[in-house]
């Protein structure tokens, strides 16, 4: 709909569900800057805000019978001075106070736990005609089996995080799940092949955290050094 450029910056902007009024400004600059009308650009922000916002609920609907809180690093007001906090910031921008999430891991932790929920339907899949059918036919046609199809539907639209603690520990976790196992020769081996498969979906969510950080976290230099340190060893 618009330039690739500006449909980037949209797309880091609303990859946590989120949209602050410093990157509403950056985006309202370059859309002008680029001849949009600012009214319908204005429309069309809110409408892609909503899409994102319900993708994301959708996405951890298996998640809801969990005990609301902040375990993926939503924090929404300073514990030190009751100031508001936007997403993706380390620090209170009024009284300079660290977020720390005692729970950081949390986060990677519930992933997995859904992750490894469609590993258990994968084995009772293969108990079952029926399913075994389905996942050859799925093969068959290039689309793969379903599991891992819903893995990558999992992992792609699992909240990005946005505290410090989270950011890290998840990236952590992640970046070894991002790396492709084995050679030319050796990557679809079946030892292989089920890690390589989902590679690609980690390496992109990756990308996702470590583009937003570079949009969002400029003013804490020592966080982001750390963060852009795992994204060099993915090449991103």
């Amino acid at each position: 709909m618009y330039s690739e450029q500006l449909e980037k910056l949209i797309e880091m902007a609303l990859m946590d569900g989120e949209l602050t009024e410093k990157e509403k400004q950056i985006l309202f600059k370059k859309a002008e800057g680029m001849g949009v009308d600012l009214d319908e650009f204005e429309m069309v922000m809110d409408a892609r805000l909503f899409e994102k916002q319900e993708s994301m609920k959708a996405a951890t609907q298996t998640t809801k019978a969990a005990p609301k809180s902040d375990k993926f690093g939503d924090v929404k007001k300073c514990p030190a001075c009751g100031a508001m906090a936007e997403s993706f910031k380390t620090k209170c921008p009024d009284c300079s106070h660290e977020f720390s999430n005692v729970g950081a891991n949390v986060s990677i932790e519930k992933l997995f736990e859904m992750l490894n929920a469609c590993e258990n339907d994968r084995k009772e899949q293969s108990t079952s005609i029926l399913g075994v059918l389905g996942s050859q036919m799925a093969q068959a046609t290039g689309g793969g089996d379903k599991v891992t199809q819903k893995k990558k539907s999992i992992i792609s639209g699992f909240p990005v995080p946005n505290t410090k603690d989270d950011i890290l520990e998840f990236l952590s976790t992640a970046i070894p799940n991002a790396k492709q196992k084995g050679n030319f020769l050796t990557k679809q081996n079946p030892e292989n092949k089920s890690h390589n498969d989902l590679a690609p979906t980690w390496k992109s969510k990756c990308e996702q955290i470590i583009m937003k950080a570079k949009f969002s976290m400029k003013e804490d230099k020592g966080t982001l050094e750390e963060i852009m340190a795992y994204g060099k060893e993915l090449g991103i």
